[in-house]
């Protein structure tokens, strides 16, 4: 099934929508939660020369559906691998933003021996408290009319759709299992890993950041002063775009003692 150059696989009980971009190696790119595929637009133009760029809308965002209405980033990771399965793609590189950062700690610790190198943008091992009480308040009630026009250019299934998303955004905020990775659980991972956060991020201090650094074997970090919560779009475009695709291409491998 093909929809505006993308693509709808059934994978693990849904249609998962994505798109390929660009020639090169396998870079894949998750977006974060309540986002969609179509955020990475202004970032990839680079990316594009040289990378086959796989762009997914997570289960239950964007065009890909959800019928269960039910998410973690645990089957957002078995998704995901299905979908490289479905490609048949082995190893790749990845960057995720906040949820797509979640889903791919999953999939690094699910499968290391795939990714070879990952950037981790505003992800975290476990919710902390601070989380919780802004998750408390996660409803689609709260939306102004702007945020509903935003969700509605994002997500292509009707205002249910939108509504189910923040149901279960919400919802994270009294779940303690799947995000609760140990250090022992990120000492699996294998792959590169540069770990982007802002030291003004609402949702998870970067002191989670700090722990994922010591946990992680070989991981890299970079913590943007007075920034927030997926600190790359606007001002910092530039600036994360080029340092992302120099971390990709390998040119800081050996460089942490």
């Amino acid at each position: 099934m093909t929809t505006e150059s993308g693509h709808a696989v059934p994978i693990n009980g849904i249609e998962l929508y994505y798109k390929v971009r660009g020639e090169g190696e396998p870079l894949v790119l998750l977006h974060g939660f309540t986002g969609s595929g179509a955020d990475w637009d202004l970032l990839i133009d680079d990316w594009t020369k040289g990378y086959r760029l796989i762009i997914p809308d997570l289960r239950g965002h964007g065009r890909s559906t959800n019928p269960s209405n039910q998410f973690t980033h645990r089957q957002s990771a078995l998704d995901i691998l299905a979908l490289l399965d479905h490609l048949k793609i082995e190893k790749f590189r990845a960057i995720g933003l906040s949820g797509g950062g979640n889903t791919l700690l999953h999939m690094a610790t699910q499968q290391p021996s795939r990714i070879e190198s990952m950037v981790i943008v505003s992800a975290t091992s476990h919710i902390p408290d601070q989380a919780r009480a802004v998750m408390n308040q996660f409803k689609a009630k709260n939306l102004t009319e702007a945020e509903w026009m935003v969700m509605r250019q994002r997500h292509k299934h009707g205002d249910d759709q939108i509504r189910a998303l923040y149901k279960i955004g919400n919802g994270f905020k009294d779940s303690y299992d799947d995000l609760n990775f140990s250090a022992a659980d990120l000492a699996k991972i294998t792959a590169d890993t540069l770990i982007v956060y802002g030291d003004r991020d609402v949702l998870y201090p970067a002191s989670i950041a700090l722990e994922m650094y010591a946990a992680i074997p070989h991981s890299y970090l970079w913590v943007i002063p007075n920034a927030g919560h997926v600190p790359v779009f606007l001002e910092m475009k530039d600036p994360f775009t080029r340092t992302a695709s120099a971390f990709l291409r390998g040119d800081w491998k050996g460089t942490r003692a």
